[in-house]
């Protein structure tokens, strides 16, 4: 089964994008800020990651950088999240090594849709 880990402050959005994933046959695991996300990164590399761009204790563009440097960060996929459609931001997470963005709020189409624009199978 394939593995993601959801990086976000919000609960709401956790359990939403939980549901989500486990409906496209992922596992997934939580994790509610970037060093939680890190440590699990760490513990086990999952095969995607469904990261917040505004979390508390980092930036998501700092978490991309982090999870590309680590052994096996260049496997996943990651799909970073957020409330703003800035131009530069989504250029700077892209360079940094984000797969792709997805707008909030979502639902599991904008979801399904985006993992299979950017080649995951669901």
């Amino acid at each position: 089964m394939k593995s993601c880990l959801v990086v976000d402050d919000s609960r709401v959005i956790r359990t939403v994008a939980r549901r989500i994933l486990e409906g496209l046959s992922y596992s997934v695991d939580e994790a509610e800020d970037g060093m939680a996300g890190l440590r699990a990164c760490r513990e086990r590399m999952p095969d995607l990651i469904f990261l917040d761009w505004n979390l508390p204790s980092m930036k998501g563009l700092d978490f991309i950088k982090s999870v590309r440097g680590q052994q096996g960060g260049g496997r996943p996929v990651i799909l970073f999240c957020t409330t703003e459609s800035d131009p530069d931001e989504i250029a700077g997470a892209m360079a940094a090594g984000a797969n792709e963005y997805l707008l909030k709020p979502f639902d599991g189409t904008a979801v399904r849709d985006k993992l299979a624009e950017i080649g995951v199978a669901v």
